[in-house]
């Protein structure tokens, strides 16, 4: 028999613990898209405007990161084997790299708000998970029985890896003028992590074209964290641009910066084709295929590449003196808060639905 450490309740317990304990016990780690998505939108409106839209939103993406970290914490010490399970999972495996990615998205916005403080603890914090997850991960992959799994298990979480890392690579540089003694470290940190993000980018995407062209698209495995191919360029497009605004004197910066800027217009470029063909996809999933679009934590992974699209696109466009990019990142950000409102609603009429009583025969 179960006990309840295994099945997440108790015996006796109200209603409402056992609906607790069964989320908690459930968490998807990709859940943390939310922080994710909520937290680029507030940095763009932070340099776009409305500055009031930037505080609402870094106060939600706070709290909900506060509130998504005692569930994990929560789920490692009562559900480990559920959290063995997701390791041991290609499809939900990649989500844990959207902790150490929500750590570094919000360390960049209160970063750019004046609070380095903040932002040390959450890069001090992000590189410890991500180092447990990068060589974590890819173990638990290699050495598990996948026998009959092929690339049915690629998907667009598994570019979470390369989000992870490059934003760590944007702390990197962020911290820069905060800690001038340290200044030389954080650069070569910062120029190492995009290089290496660079080269999962470049690895992964071949294996989701290979799954593409291997595997027969359903509706249902076109999910929506396929928008991160789109993301994941543009955050390595931002990791870039925080690497053309630090000192030239640097050696690392100074031997690769011109390397740097055109990768970065290359992968501007290319994450700009994505929106089209992004869409598209879209189109045949809901309105040719009649898949039902409800509320699921996935949509996050839609959000957040718009609303990272946007800020990207301002960094790069004024590194590089493009003068187009200030109107075009800013019609994308508000692009980006409409399906956050959207997304948003859904979560609140779901959350209304799992508190609703439920009648008892």
């Amino acid at each position: 028999m179960a006990s309840p450490m295994d099945t997440g309740t108790d015996r006796g317990q109200p209603p409402s613990l056992d609906r607790a304990a069964t989320v908690i016990s459930d968490q998807n780690p990709a859940n943390f898209a939310f922080v994710m998505a909520t937290g680029i939108i507030s940095a763009g409106t932070l340099l776009l405007g409305p500055s009031w839209v930037s505080q609402v939103l870094l106060v939600t993406a706070s709290a909900g990161f506060v509130l998504l970290i005692i569930a994990l914490v929560i789920r490692l010490a009562r559900y480990r084997s559920r959290v063995a399970a997701d390791f041991r999972d290609p499809e939900r495996v990649f989500g844990f790299f959207a902790v150490p990615a929500s750590c570094d998205v919000l360390g960049t916005r209160f970063a750019s708000a004046g609070h380095p403080i903040v932002t040390t603890i959450l890069a001090c914090l992000a590189p410890t998970i991500r180092l447990v997850l990068t060589y974590g991960v890819p173990a638990s992959l290699l050495l598990a029985d996948h026998s009959g799994v092929g690339l049915g298990g690629v998907d667009g979480t598994w570019l979470l890896w390369v989000v992870g890392t490059q934003s760590l690579s944007t702390d990197a540089s962020a911290l820069v003028p905060v800690w001038p003694s340290q200044s030389a470290l954080l650069a070569t940190a910062s120029v190492a992590l995009w290089s290496v993000g660079l080269m999962l980018y470049l690895l992964l995407v071949s294996l989701i074209f290979l799954r593409w062209l291997t595997v027969t698209m359903t509706p249902a495995t076109l999910s929506p964290p396929y928008w991160i191919l789109m993301g994941a360029t543009a955050i390595t497009v931002l990791a870039g641009a925080g690497i053309l605004g630090l000192p030239a004197t640097i050696p690392a910066v100074s031997g690769i910066a011109r390397f740097v800027k055109r990768v970065c217009f290359v992968f501007w470029s290319f994450g700009t084709w994505w929106i089209p063909l992004l869409i598209l996809l879209g189109f045949w999933r809901h309105v040719l295929r009649k898949w039902r679009l409800r509320y699921e934590p996935a949509l996050w992974a839609v959000v957040f590449p718009v609303g990272m699209y946007s800020v990207a696109t301002l960094a790069f466009g004024k590194a590089v003196r493009l003068g187009f990019t200030e109107p075009l990142s800013r019609g994308v950000l508000w692009a980006a808060v409409a399906p956050w409102l959207l997304v948003a609603a859904g979560f609140l009429a779901w959350l209304s639905s799992q508190r609703a009583p439920r009648s008892h025969s």
